[in-house]
């Protein structure tokens, strides 16, 4: 369990943790911003973030246990499938409460600003150990 801790749960949780976060002050500073004191969805807002990140964290661990050479073939054959499980989950939310009407290109949106973003830092990063081990 140690080793499994070690190798890719403790950055997993870490990541899931700061992105929950940061999802969620930035979600609370808009609606403050905007003149709404309460979050209108409640609870389940949270819940439906809290999923949200979670498949966005798998996808991290996908694109870094994935063994396929090309970075960005690897970054797309764990986005699309991802995406896809993040538009069923809000699909499936639809049932519980009323979508709203551009509920799925925001969350088409976000998640891809998202996913971007995460694949061009892991792509920067795995560039620049590239580097040093080829100088060193």
């Amino acid at each position: 369990m140690k080793s499994i801790w070690n190798s890719w749960l403790k950055q997993a949780v870490f990541l899931y943790s700061a992105l929950y976060t940061f999802a969620t002050i930035s979600n609370s500073v808009l609606y403050l911003l905007n003149g709404y004191y309460e979050d209108p969805n409640g609870n389940w807002h949270e819940l439906d973030r809290a999923i949200i990140v979670f498949i966005i964290t798998l996808a991290y661990i996908l694109v870094k246990t994935l063994k396929l050479r090309n970075y960005w073939l690897k970054s797309l054959v764990v986005y699309v499938p991802t995406l896809l499980l993040v538009l069923v989950y809000i699909w499936v939310t639809g049932i519980r409460e009323p979508l709203a009407a551009n509920a799925y290109r925001d969350i088409f949106i976000n998640y891809t600003i998202g996913y971007t973003a995460a694949s061009v830092v892991g792509w920067f990063k795995t560039f620049i150990k590239r580097k040093n081990i080829e100088n060193n």
